[in-house]
């Protein structure tokens, strides 16, 4: 399991982590607060105060590559 902390500032970049995200098997999830929603669900994304910031639980061993995909949101 992998903790990060990202930053979604535009529309563009959740869509753009969403796909990202999609591409893996990993299952993943964002927290903000006391909410928890699924990193791969757009929709789940949006609900979210996107002015603040995410910490991604990534629930996979091997998540060098998807980190390495995703470095242009991490704080």
């Amino acid at each position: 399991m992998t903790e990060i902390n990202i930053k979604l500032t535009a529309i563009n970049d959740v869509k753009e982590f969403v796909n990202i995200v999609n591409g893996y098997d990993y299952d993943c999830d964002i927290t903000v607060g006391k909410y928890v929603v699924d990193a791969k669900s757009i929709m789940g994304l949006f609900s979210l105060d996107l002015s603040k910031e995410l910490k991604l639980t990534v629930h996979g061993d091997d998540s060098e590559l998807f980190v390495d995909k995703i470095k242009k949101f991490v704080v």
